[in-house]
């Protein structure tokens, strides 16, 4: 075989050739690698096993699917294949160019993982390992199915990290942007993690390029209500009349209120206020010390349902509409149980979820987060202080997607010393909220692990028995169809158990762009389906898929719940009726850190 050379953007030879001897040489070296990542795989299984012990949570039993099965067999006669393409590709019988549908890799899209043949070695190995060990999973016996989805789990987490892109000197795109840069993008990527290591939190964005209330979260209006848990902005009205119901958005305290008021162009926010409605929104405060103790009654009791008394008083008005996002639309759902079971179910003609749960038995991934031992942990990484740092929680999201969320952040930003692009949905998601560990604790205890809003009794608001069979409150229930926080399987849930007329709409995309797709981005679609469905995949085989946004459907529905209309003026613009201005939107609480 002819000796390669590799070229960098300029022509110049960034590797060196190989000849024959050169291939033996690392030929060698790529087997034991090999061996060695099998055998520290194995040996920590092994030992965790015979002392009894789970490896980071996970049942001790992985070492089985290195020694059974047949499956090194199949490992080693695929390994002799690659040695084979890599000493003579042609006579493998491989066409130049072609590759495995397993090779189709975003982490090794570059030419050069392919064009040179030791990294090309390098790529086709991990490969090849990741995929043994990913099927040794699934062979193995004796697994019940949480346990061998927390297996699976950890094991995708470990090649994940284990992918050769992820080390400079396994990744060629990073060693010839060092040389040609001679060593700065090197330097400059160290720059961008020790900054990271100095905040304890991975950035994605450029943070410099946004601030809060001058071009992200500044949709006109005002704060008009605040408690030591909440404030209430009020948006200014864009059109002369109004509907006579207005709108109570309650967004995720696990995330800052303004994913619904990005910018202009994807503001739900905004794009509601253009619709002629009047709309309020809960900004949460950021978890301190002072909140410590805090719980569902006082998320449920002292602030929606006070944020709903406060605007039905403030507007002289019966009911309002209201949206709850994530958990917020799960504690709104036990709100609406509790309206029901107390004879006060009026105050709120309508309810919208946004990909919200309140059936925990088909969670999803997030629910391998939730066992004896991680809720410990959250009590440990509270201490003293009572409530869980934001950056915490924002790690536990980002392994759910960590080759999108962090490794191909290590690559960009640290090996590659990539200056970081201004992203405003990125920056919303680095901006982190502090929990109180009791709520947490609670939150992840009764509903994740022991689903219990779904048992009639079991979970009390205020000291009183909730069933949200009573619920006969219009739903307006959305799910994301590609959604990995909410799966559709387990929003779908929710229409088994409320009693009262429900739409439920399937979104193209996931939690936050299936929710934050406006109608001039002319973007995914949804789908809806009239007849009665038993399940979600009843629901899209007789389901009509539209292209777009699912928003006008949604306001659509809105209207039918009360299209009367009232001038814009009076307590309809923030800070001209009984509640006066406290200060502009959007108020101090999410600024606080």
């Amino acid at each position: 075989m002819a000796s390669q050379n590799t070229s960098g953007p300029n022509g110049t030879s960034w590797f060196p050739s190989f000849g024959l001897e050169d291939m033996q040489h690392w030929t060698g070296v790529i087997g034991r690698a090999q061996q060695m990542m099998l055998e520290q795989m194995s040996e920590a299984m092994t030992a965790a096993e015979a002392g009894g012990q789970a490896v980071g949570g996970m049942p001790a039993m992985f070492g089985e699917t290195l020694g059974k099965a047949g499956a090194p067999g199949d490992f080693w006669s695929q390994s002799l294949g690659l040695w084979q393409r890599f000493l003579t590709p042609q006579a493998a019988g491989e066409k130049p160019g072609e590759t495995a549908a397993a090779d189709k890799d975003r982490r090794f899209a570059a030419a050069q993982w392919r064009d040179n043949p030791l990294f090309d070695l390098i790529r086709q190995s991990y490969l090849l390992i990741s995929d043994q060990m990913l099927k040794g999973v699934d062979s193995l016996a004796g697994l019940d199915a949480r346990q061998r989805e927390q297996l699976r789990f950890a094991t995708q987490t470990f090649v994940d990290a284990m992918s050769p892109s992820n080390f400079a000197f396994t990744n060629p795109q990073v060693m010839e942007k060092a040389i040609e840069t001679r060593g700065a993008s090197l330097l400059k990527g160290l720059e961008h993690m020790l900054a990271d290591l100095e905040k304890g939190q991975l950035t994605h964005t450029d943070t410099q390029a946004f601030e809060v209330g001058r071009n992200i979260a500044a949709t006109p209006g005002k704060v008009i209500h605040e408690t030591p848990l909440y404030q209430l902005i009020q948006y200014t009205p864009t059109t002369a009349t109004v509907l006579d119901t207005p709108l109570i958005i309650f967004p995720p305290w696990i995330n800052r209120f303004y994913i619904l008021d990005l910018n202009p162009e994807k503001s739900f926010v905004r794009w509601a206020v253009e619709q002629g409605l009047t709309v309020f929104v809960v900004s949460w405060k950021s978890a301190d010390e002072s909140l410590a103790g805090t719980t569902m009654d006082d998320y449920v009791l002292n602030g929606m349902l006070n944020a709903i008394d406060t605007v039905r008083g403030a507007l002289n008005v019966e009911s309002v509409h209201t949206i709850g996002y994530c958990v917020a639309g799960t504690n709104m759902a036990a709100l609406l149980a509790y309206l029901a079971a107390t004879g006060t179910a009026d105050k709120v003609k309508s309810a919208t979820f946004f990909t919200a749960q309140v059936d925990f038995s088909r969670s999803g991934e997030l629910q391998l987060f939730v066992d004896d031992q991680q809720l410990e942990l959250i009590g440990q990484l509270a201490g003293d202080k009572g409530y869980l740092d934001g950056r915490y929680m924002a790690l536990t999201f980002n392994l759910l997607r960590g080759r999108d969320l962090i490794w191909s952040y290590v690559v960009n930003n640290y090996l590659l010393g990539q200056d970081y692009p201004p992203f405003d949905l990125l920056f919303w998601n680095g901006d982190t909220t502090n929990l109180p560990q009791t709520w947490h604790r609670a939150y992840l205890q009764d509903l994740y692990r022991d689903n219990k809003l779904v048992q009639p009794g079991a979970l009390a608001v205020g000291g009183v028995p909730i069933d949200l069979r009573s619920v006969r409150t219009p739903a307006y229930v959305q799910a994301g169809r590609e959604d990995h926080i909410a799966p559709p399987d387990s929003v779908w849930k929710m229409t088994e158990h409320f009693a009262g007329p429900l739409r439920f709409v399937l979104a193209g995309s996931g939690h936050i762009a299936g929710v934050v797709n406006p109608p001039s981005a002319g973007k995914y679609q949804y789908w809806t389906n009239d007849r009665q469905a038993a399940t979600l995949d009843a629901f899209i085989g007789g389901a009509q898929e539209t292209k777009g946004s699912w928003w006008p459907d949604w306001i659509e529905w809105i209207r039918g719940h009360g299209a009367g209309e009232t001038k814009s003026s009076g307590a309809r613009t923030p800070g001209k009726g009984r509640l006066k201005a406290i200060e502009d939107a959007p108020g101090r609480y999410v600024r606080m850190r």
